[in-house]
């Protein structure tokens, strides 16, 4: 369908913030934004709203590399009893982002699906390339398995969720703990990144002027790479030789979005594997319109579906955490 003319809005808005200040000098045509730069605006993009919850904590979990920053999210306070766990995995091409970035969106989850949310501080490139945000990513995962009680977690009642990046990093833990023998509720993939090939037809008819400009990305995927091997399933969970036995999944994707094809490929392999999925593309819309329910009415909409797909995951769990 034609761009909602809510994306239309967007993109006008996103033109105007990526524009050089009013008397900059002029930039080399092949010049862009620095990696420090594009950190300290990229804060400007997202909600200044947040919910209100009765529990927000900053923790620290024991990572490979050092602390790793944890933000806990609860829709009721921690003497209430356990509830279903779900680490939030936030985007940026593994180079930008943080915590406060999905700070809005994992309250929202948190509220919604009725479960503690840990929303990952994870090491981002190039200082910290390939696998260190897995290795975090994992650490905090494996850390509420072992340790739920720290985190008012309900055992046996554990998800991963994140988007863009973020959801390629799920991709890739939902995989380990499927080979570490670890059981996952859920893995909730929000327009992520599957495949360094780069080469479907979304990326080729929507690399620029739709958000996520497909240079951008390419040189982020490079940043993080840092020369590992392109097909390591954790880099490209595409690319996996198998997929049965992953923890049921929920994509969604957007139709103007570079991502779009590897996101719905990747919900065609896992349901080919015999892994219970449901995808759902919103058309209209751009990348990162999941996180930005008060520009995209899809973005609400995504959520509600995500919080849907999240209870369901969790089931009894759910509803026995609630009630605890």
């Amino acid at each position: 369908m034609p761009l909602h003319p809510q994306t239309v809005s967007f993109l006008e808005l996103l033109s105007a913030w990526t524009a050089p200040p009013e008397g900059a000098p002029p930039v080399e045509v092949d010049a862009g934004p620095t990696i420090a730069e594009m950190r300290r605006r990229i804060g400007e993009v997202f909600p200044a709203d947040r919910r209100e919850l009765p529990h927000v904590e900053d923790l620290a979990v024991r990572g490979p590399g050092g602390p790793v920053t944890v933000r806990l999210y609860r829709p009721e306070p921690i003497e209430r009893g356990p509830l279903p766990a779900l680490v939030y995995l936030h985007g940026g091409g593994w180079v930008l982002g943080g915590v406060d970035n999905v700070d809005a969106a994992c309250r929202d989850l948190a509220a919604g699906a009725g479960c503690a949310v840990l929303n990952v501080g994870y090491r981002l490139a190039p200082e910290n390339p390939f696998p260190a945000a897995v290795d975090d990513a994992w650490a905090v995962v494996s850390a509420v398995a072992r340790e739920p009680a720290r985190y008012g977690a309900a055992p046996g009642a554990l998800a991963v969720a994140g988007d863009s990046a973020g959801g390629n990093l799920a991709a890739a833990v939902a995989l380990l703990a499927r080979d570490r023998g670890l059981p996952l509720a859920h893995q909730l993939l929000v327009y992520p990144v599957t495949d360094t090939a780069m080469d479907t037809p979304s990326w080729r008819e929507y690399g620029t002027g739709y958000g996520l400009d497909a240079a951008t990305l390419a040189r982020f995927m490079d940043l993080y790479r840092d020369g590992a091997d392109p097909a390591d399933p954790r880099l490209a969970p595409l690319r996996a030789p198998d997929l049965a036995g992953a923890a049921p999944a929920t994509v969604i994707t957007a139709e103007y979005d570079i991502l779009r094809d590897e996101g719905e490929a990747y919900a065609r392999r896992l349901a080919a594997a015999g892994v219970p999925v449901r995808a759902r593309r919103f058309d209209g819309v751009v990348h990162s319109f999941f996180l930005l329910p008060e520009i995209f009415d899809a973005g609400a909409e995504a959520m509600r579906f995500a919080v849907r797909r999240l209870r369901a995951a969790f089931g009894d769990r759910a509803r026995e955490g609630s009630a605890a």
